[in-house]
């Protein structure tokens, strides 16, 4: 294949996929009750025909110029009806997924199912909105055989000379496909070579410290060669050699600074390019949810064609950006929730016209970001679940006793257990009972939930609720207890200051009077930040700060210590050292290498109903605040090594919040230089023991042959929790052990006090 021809087959799958989706769109909103522009539709199938033809595929020409011919009739007033609804379906699936197989040696062929239902479409008299047949007597209007004239394929040579004309943009930049596997790997090196710049801080430490004692012994060496001149007059070779070292040690402090100088300023540039090449390496690992969760529409429907059912499927929020890894394991649950919800949602025609229901089963895949976790929701308007049948068979498989009574939240929270269902018979669809556990297992594996929930009057919804992975977000910084935490933007409705004087007490909470959207005056709660993350308030000053946030249905009002900054910043997962899942949804490094964690509104707003009054002047300690005692006494310096950044992140944000002073390394090297160096005094080290020139037994081994370092804390922390592993560290010297596993940020915390 001519590499032209690639280029105009990337451009043009691109180019087919936004003419598929805004066709599909127009559909969604014609059944929903909505006027889509069909004039828009219209040029949609026109532009396709034509990006078909400039890249030779025939087989989609004829497909969009049937489709062109049909809008064309629906543009002037007749209705597209049930049959041109599904033979624009199909004809969409089959370009799809036809497109899909170019890649194949040789590709498959073009079923002829959606040109037959096209042409039987077309050949059927059309009839206008109030009844009346439309004159269709123009160039765009069908031949006596129902279909219009469609022109014969150019050849490929002219084709190509037409692109500019008809067929898809130039693509002067070309494009390149990659392996996820790839991306993923360059976006965690890039995370890497941001972590590694900071090992160059000792060298520039140390250089700077060079260049200063030269200096010094320049001074010293001018005063003693001034206390000893007299002396030195009678000794011209003695007064020489005391010049010679002045004047050397003149040029070593000049050499040194100039060093120093260009470190700095080489530093400076290899962290702005890396910071650069991250930011397009995390940009490349986002993905829109379109591209692995998009197809499971075109598989759906095919299954209900197999099946001959008919379905409606709208799918919304697939431009979401979503971490790869995410999506990929999202694709298979997904698939079984949409496959369980034609099963489980379909009834006879007779009782979804009795019910008031289209004749067609309505299934909606939904994405989106609400409370700084990302939701995936697969709905129907079937029956909804048989809470009766689920009981039955709970009682059946001994999940509920046989007197036991269960509410409906019980009892749905059941059909996600391994072999459970409630279909009568086992078919393609359902029957196993392994769909809905396939949901639950992936959420739990990407720290998530799934429930399922009754529709209002009828239908179901199941909801799969994720931690935001590696994704760019809008967040809110605020301080609180001393640190610095970040707050999703899209549940952040208005932020506040108010006069303290203006908040009221009622039943031992703080309120405050605010217009809600619609006017009213309404009493929201307020809480302290720092309060409901265990953390010590700052004294209380005459205005407050606080953000008004929106989550889990309610509203109140969060206090911080200061308002800081809005900016995107890269949501990272979560590691296996998480602490307070409910709280917690992920992290996010700032310049510098500061760590801040994102907090989860929805968990806020859970410990929010707990919470008690706000911390006033009136509880105020004697003798100064809590957070200022505090800090006086933990301002020891804790040395963390890792090489995950994530991990890192995640331990110096637990530290920096318990009051700790928090420096970082990124293996067992840059660690044993820094200590070695001495640039600050280091009270205890936190090291894992998986990392890369120099794990975590061989900094314990040298730490514990230096005499500098044979009495320093050091606890190892790691995933390798075998006894032999426990006991090699122990042996070397560990004060500590502990395991990701087991790990628990209060016992973390206790066991550096014990040690400090």
């Amino acid at each position: 294949m001519s590499d032209i021809r690639q280029l105009l087959l990337a451009a043009f799958e691109v180019e087919h996929r936004e003419h598929l989706e805004a066709i599909r769109a127009a559909l969604a909103a014609a059944g929903a009750g909505r006027l889509p522009d069909w004039n828009d539709v219209f040029r949609r199938a026109h532009s396709l025909k034509g990006a078909a033809r400039a890249v030779d595929l025939p087989e989609i020409e004829s497909l969009a110029h049937r489709l062109e011919a049909l809008f064309e009739r629906v543009r002037s007033g007749a209705p597209l009806g049930r049959q041109g609804t599904n033979a624009t379906h199909l004809a969409l699936d089959r370009i799809e997924a036809y497109v899909a197989g170019l890649a194949e040696a040789p590709p498959a062929p073009m079923p002829a199912d959606a040109l037959a239902a096209l042409d039987a479409c077309l050949a059927a008299p059309p009839e206008s909105a109030e009844g009346e047949t439309p004159d269709m007597s123009g160039d765009a209007g069908p031949d006596p055989a129902g279909a219009a004239p469609l022109e014969e394929p150019a050849a490929p040579e002219q084709a190509l000379a037409e692109a500019p004309r008809e067929g898809p943009p130039e693509p002067a930049q070309g494009m390149l496909r990659v392996p996820a596997e790839a991306v993923e790997a360059m976006a965690r090196a890039s995370h890497d070579l941001v972590g590694s710049l900071g090992a160059g801080a000792p060298v520039a430490d140390g250089l700077g410290r060079l260049a200063r004692q030269a200096a010094e012994l320049r001074a010293q060496a001018a005063a003693l060669a001034a206390t000893l001149a007299p002396a030195l007059s009678a000794d011209p070779a003695a007064r020489a050699s005391l010049r010679a070292v002045e004047t050397a040690l003149s040029g070593l402090a000049r050499e040194a600074a100039e060093t120093a100088r260009r470190h700095a300023a080489a530093g400076g540039a290899l962290e702005g390019a890396a910071a650069r090449v991250r930011a397009e390496a995390e940009r490349l690992a986002l993905v829109a949810a379109e591209t692995v969760l998009g197809p499971l529409a075109r598989s759906l429907r095919e299954t209900a064609r197999a099946q001959g059912r008919e379905v409606d499927v709208t799918v919304t929020g697939l431009d979401v950006p979503v971490d790869r890894a995410t999506l990929q394991a999202l694709k298979d649950p997904v698939l079984h929730a949409l496959r369980n919800a034609l099963s489980h949602g379909h009834e006879p025609p007779t009782r979804r016209a009795a019910a008031g229901k289209p004749p067609a089963l309505a299934i909606g895949l939904d994405v989106a970001v609400r409370g700084g976790r990302l939701h995936v929701a697969v709905s129907d308007d079937g029956p909804g679940p048989n809470l009766a049948a689920i009981a039955e068979r709970a009682r059946a498989r001994g999940l509920l006793g046989a007197d036991e009574a269960a509410g409906p939240e019980t009892l749905l929270g059941l059909v996600f257990e391994p072999g459970f269902s409630t279909a009568a018979a086992v078919d393609t669809l359902s029957g196993r009972g392994f769909g809905l556990s396939v949901a639950a297992d992936a959420a739990r594996a990407l720290q998530g939930s799934v429930r399922l929930e009754a529709g209002e009057p009828w239908g179901s919804r199941l909801v799969m609720s994720l931690p935001l992975a590696a994704a760019r977000r809008s967040l809110l910084l605020v301080e609180a207890g001393g640190g610095t935490y970040a707050l999703p933007g899209a549940a952040v409705e208005r932020l506040l200051r108010v006069d303290r004087a203006a908040l009221s007490q009622a039943m031992g909470r703080t309120l405050l009077r605010l217009a809600g959207p619609d006017g009213a005056e309404a009493s929201l709660p307020v809480v302290g930040l720092a309060e409901v993350l265990g953390l010590p308030p700052a004294a209380p000053s005459p205005r407050l700060a606080a953000v008004l946030l929106r989550a889990a249905g309610r509203r109140f009002a969060l206090a911080v210590e200061r308002l800081d900054d809005v900016r995107t910043l890269l949501v990272l997962p979560l590691p296996a050292v998480g602490a307070a899942p409910d709280l917690v949804v992920g992290t996010a490094v700032l310049a510098g290498e500061r760590p801040v964690l994102v907090l989860d509104p929805e968990g806020l707003a859970a410990r929010a109903e707990g919470a008690g009054a706000l911390h006033s002047a009136e509880t105020e300690p004697a003798g100064g605040t809590t957070a200022e005692a505090r800090r006086s006494t933990l301002r020891a310096t804790i040395l963390v090594v890792d090489d995950s950044i994530t991990t890192r992140t995640l331990e110096k944000g637990i530290l920096e919040a318990a009051g700790y002073r928090v420096v970082v390394c990124v293996d067992g090297q840059d660690a044993l230089e820094r200590l070695r160096a001495e640039i600050e005094p280091v009270d205890l080290v936190l090291a894992d023991v998986e990392m890369p020139r120099l794990d975590g037994f061989g900094l314990l081994q040298a730490l514990r042959a230096d005499d500098r370092f044979r009495r320093l804390p050091t606890v190892l922390m790691t995933s390798r929790g075998d006894p032999e592993d426990v006991a090699r560290g122990l042996e070397l010297g560990a004060d500590a052990y502990l395991t990701k596993q087991a790990f628990d940020q209060r016992g973390l915390l206790d066991t550096i006090g014990r040690l400090l």
